[in-house]
């Protein structure tokens, strides 16, 4: 039956979208961290929807909530008043810390980095687009147009100029070998020349964790020594959210939030985790910018009252139930796991991550080249063992994602750990 499926897939739907596994698996259902396919398989989940299904599968309170909406009324656009709507921008506005916070509602993470560029361009009157290397921020013309990830930007045509700025990646490159100090201070000396050689831009948007990257991330502080730099220039700073939203780095509820001593970024964008596997995306910004387009708008899809009803009671369960503090604690204890086990493991350069957010990135042994093939064998291997992860990485890095619902258990942590060590072990 999956190969029946897996045929019709390949007749009917884009070569370019990606599939996992030699023998790709249809997912039929899940509960809790857990997934069963078409054949009966159960498997634990590490990597929810990628970064979608943030708190659990089959979570009650939100298919309560979907079920009790949907018997009501599902859609009826922006047009009209919708209390959900805003009820759950009320909660984000006040969970954002931007002053004066708006919130517009889109469908994905991509619609969202897309707004956000609209915003900004609009607001400062410059086409002009400062990115980090090695991002990725979406599959529409605009956000591919500023990935600085070339495994995922298919076309260089784009209605923005993107400068690429150094600094989102921490143990590769030209600043590489200096100490975190050092590093925030060439990134931020480079940034200073950059600025000297083009004309004003409107915005910096970077990942706070680069998640399609790898989970790469720079030193605590880098994006709060940008800021300073971009605010003497009237420059905007946009942090997407949407891997790193929500408490999923443990450590804080937003991602930016290691970097704020400059305060909170002019624009923020999420999608992913808030809707718990709904299609919810958005854009939080100071009402300055948010009021600043001159022409009307509106999202036929972004904000209907079944995702916001998903998206409220997510977000209550998932603060009730203090998942940043499980993420902190649980992911904690999985990466120093992994980390034991990557000492043994030739193929291990580094893992690296925050909270439930977690990269192994695997080389050719002795040197830095990646070892793709390396990745695809412990997926593969991940997979037999009961055990479903993702895979990452830009210019010539190969990494396997490691993100689970932050509801994530102790025993539920150390079952995956060892069918990882399993895995790697097996190259």
């Amino acid at each position: 039956m999956t190969k029946d499926l897996y045929a019709r897939h390949r007749s009917v739907l884009p070569d370019w979208l990606a599939l996992y596994y030699e023998e790709p698996l249809e997912i039929t259902h899940g509960e809790g961290r857990h997934v069963w396919d078409s054949a009966g398989n159960k498997y634990l989940d590490f990597f929810g929807g990628i970064l979608t299904t943030m708190t659990a599968h089959a979570l009650p309170e939100v298919t309560k909530a979907v079920s009790e909406q949907a018997g009501r009324i599902i859609h009826s656009s922006t047009l009209y008043l919708n209390r959900p709507m805003v009820e759950l921008a009320e909660r984000i506005a006040r969970l954002s810390s931007i002053p004066d916070a708006r919130v517009f509602f889109t469908t994905s993470g991509t619609e969202a980095n897309d707004t956000a560029l609209l915003l900004a361009t609009a607001h400062r009157r410059s086409n002009t687009i400062l990115a980090m290397r090695n991002s990725y921020h979406g599959r529409s013309f605009s956000s591919v147009g500023i990935t600085g990830n070339r495994g995922w930007s298919p076309t260089s045509l784009s209605p923005l100029q993107t400068l690429y700025v150094h600094g989102g990646v921490r143990t590769r490159g030209p600043y590489a070998h200096l100490d975190d100090r050092d590093f925030i201070d060439a990134c931020v000396a480079d940034l200073v020349d950059l600025l000297g050689h083009t004309r004003p831009p409107a915005a910096l948007i970077a990942e706070p964790v680069q998640g399609v990257g790898g989970f790469t991330s720079p030193p605590d502080g880098l994006y709060a020594a940008f800021r300073e730099v971009l605010h003497e220039r009237g420059i905007l700073w946009i942090a997407d959210e949407v891997q790193t939203g929500w408490g999923r780095t443990g450590e804080h509820f937003w991602g930016w939030q290691a970097h704020g001593r400059s305060g909170p970024p002019d624009i923020v964008t999420f999608a992913k985790g808030i809707g718990n596997g709904m299609s919810v995306g958005g854009v939080i910004a100071r009402a300055e910018i948010m009021n600043c387009l001159d022409a009307n708008s509106i999202s036929t899809f972004g904000g209907t009252q079944v995702t916001m009803a998903a998206g409220l009671a997510n977000l209550n369960h998932l603060l009730e139930h203090d998942l940043q503090g499980n993420a902190r604690r649980v992911g904690g204890l999985l990466i120093e796991r992994l980390r034991a086990v990557a000492a043994q493991v030739p193929h291990v350069r580094e893992v690296r991550g925050r909270g439930l957010m977690i990269g192994i990135e695997l080389t050719r042994p002795g040197t830095d080249e990646a070892a793709p093939e390396a990745a695809s064998t412990v997926l593969e291997e991940a997979r037999a063992g009961g055990l479903l992860v993702g895979k990452g990485g830009g210019h010539s890095t190969s990494v396997l994602r490691t993100a689970p619902p932050m509801s994530l258990t102790v025993a539920e942590a150390e079952e995956g750990a060892a069918i990882l060590e399993r895995a790697l072990r097996s190259i």
